[in-house]
């Protein structure tokens, strides 16, 4: 069966040029043009992605994101916006989006982001077990959970695979390609900082010092080292 697809976008030629070219390439697409719309059709329907405007009309991208993960729907999204800051990058990473692109955007990256979107679902996690601990941060690996300092840290799904991947390559240098490639399942060649945000995301809820990492350390120019 096709892909169904939910494009929750409000400018008009975008959503016909998005609509013929997703369909064009086998998607089974239906649209929404307000966030109250789209976050309707999202919790009651049965799709296989949805991709999400960040500035909707009455009620923004982030707040339909929101509540569809308070209400535990966990259709994958992918957010589309115009905003360059990297502080709303994180925020829609926070709140459960598994990737962003930012506009204007190609739409061969675009569907290089779906496939890879919808390759992590059907494939699921891979099976881990054990517990890994580092300064005050207990990560159950077979429960997917997170504590620091006895608390709970709510992860984003690619947050948790991001952050276990770094744990079972302990010590490595990663590039920011090999993050992409093997946590996004992106293609090696595709430039996009979506590692940092998510890298950025994590340091702000697992380093003490969010300036000054001690555990998820940048290598200048080369990418990443985990030394929790």
């Amino acid at each position: 069966m096709s892909p169904r697809v939910l494009l929750v976008e409000d400018e008009p030629g975008l959503v016909l040029t998005l609509t013929d070219r997703l369909r064009a390439e086998g998607y089974d697409v239906d649209s929404a043009e307000t966030g109250e719309a789209g976050f309707r059709m999202a919790r009651d329907g049965s799709f296989d992605l949805i991709l999400l405007d960040v500035a909707l009309p009455g009620r923004s991208g982030f707040d339909v994101l929101r509540d569809l993960r308070q209400q535990r729907v966990d259709t994958p999204v992918l957010m589309l916006t115009a905003r360059g800051q990297v502080v709303d990058r994180v925020l829609g990473l926070k709140l459960g989006a598994d990737d962003y692109l930012p506009k204007p955007f190609d739409a061969m990256e675009l569907l290089a982001r779906m496939e890879a979107v919808l390759r992590r679902r059907r494939s699921g996690a891979p099976a881990a077990a054990g517990i890994y601990s580092f300064a005050d941060v207990r990560v159950d690996l077979r429960r997917a959970e997170v504590r620091r300092a006895g608390e709970t840290v709510e992860l984003s799904s690619l947050e948790f695979k991001l952050l276990r991947y770094f744990i079972e390559h302990r010590g490595e240098l990663l590039s920011r390609r090999d993050l992409l490639e093997h946590v996004w399942g992106y293609p090696a060649a595709l430039q996009t900082r979506t590692v940092d945000v998510h890298v950025a995301s994590l340091r702000q809820k697992l380093e003490p010092h969010q300036a000054k990492p001690e555990h998820i350390v940048t290598v200048h120019r080369m990418g990443y080292r985990f030394v929790g």
